[in-house]
């Protein structure tokens, strides 16, 4: 993963203060440099960098569009009428959201009511997994849909999951010992 890059995506931030063109507006790494930055210009960075520059008193991080309370209690309320999954603003939303408001919450309105819409979204989206996830063991499945799930909440699934899976093909296997040769234990 490059400088440039971060598996949560970029933020967009916008430096504070004077800045002129020397090596205290470039950001260097393993990889390259970023920069340099203009003050009162918003620009894109990975989302470590404007932590840290941010920790550094350096910047302001700009809320990304999808964080505005209206927009999180549309998403809640669509997540609590549909039966499937919505599809989330941004993949990385509850990482993103828990990183902003630990490092930047002074610069995000409304700071406490946006917390409460993500953990509610995330209580209702967790509650809907575990139910299909039940009802996937239930009726035997084989295959689910996993449509606008992030990665975090396939995660915390995950192990239940596949215990289930393992659980019950170990019970079909004493209900009908001659098959056991036939399937494979996973």
């Amino acid at each position: 993963m490059g400088l440039r890059q971060s598996c949560l995506g970029g933020c967009r931030i916008c430096l504070q203060g004077e800045c002129d063109r020397s090596s205290s507006s470039v950001e260097s790494g393993l990889q390259g440099d970023l920069g340099p930055f203009n003050p009162g210009l918003p620009v894109d960075v990975p989302v470590w960098l404007a932590i840290n520059l941010k920790q550094r008193q350096k910047c302001r991080i700009v809320v990304p569009d999808w964080m505005d309370v209206e927009k999180l209690e549309q998403i809640k309320e669509q997540e609590r009428k549909e039966n499937t999954f919505t599809l989330m603003p941004n993949p990385h939303y509850m990482e993103l959201t828990k990183l902003l408001l630990n490092h930047a919450s002074d610069n995000i309105p409304k700071a406490d009511e946006i917390r409460t819409l993500i953990k509610d979204t995330w209580d209702t989206r967790i509650a809907k997994l575990r139910l299909s996830a039940d009802n996937f063991v239930n009726q035997q499945e084989v295959h689910a849909k996993l449509d606008n799930l992030t990665l975090m909440e396939i995660n915390t699934i995950g192990t239940f999951l596949t215990e289930s899976l393992n659980q019950m093909h170990r019970l079909r296997a004493n209900l009908h010992p001659g098959e056991e040769a036939q399937s494979q234990d996973y």
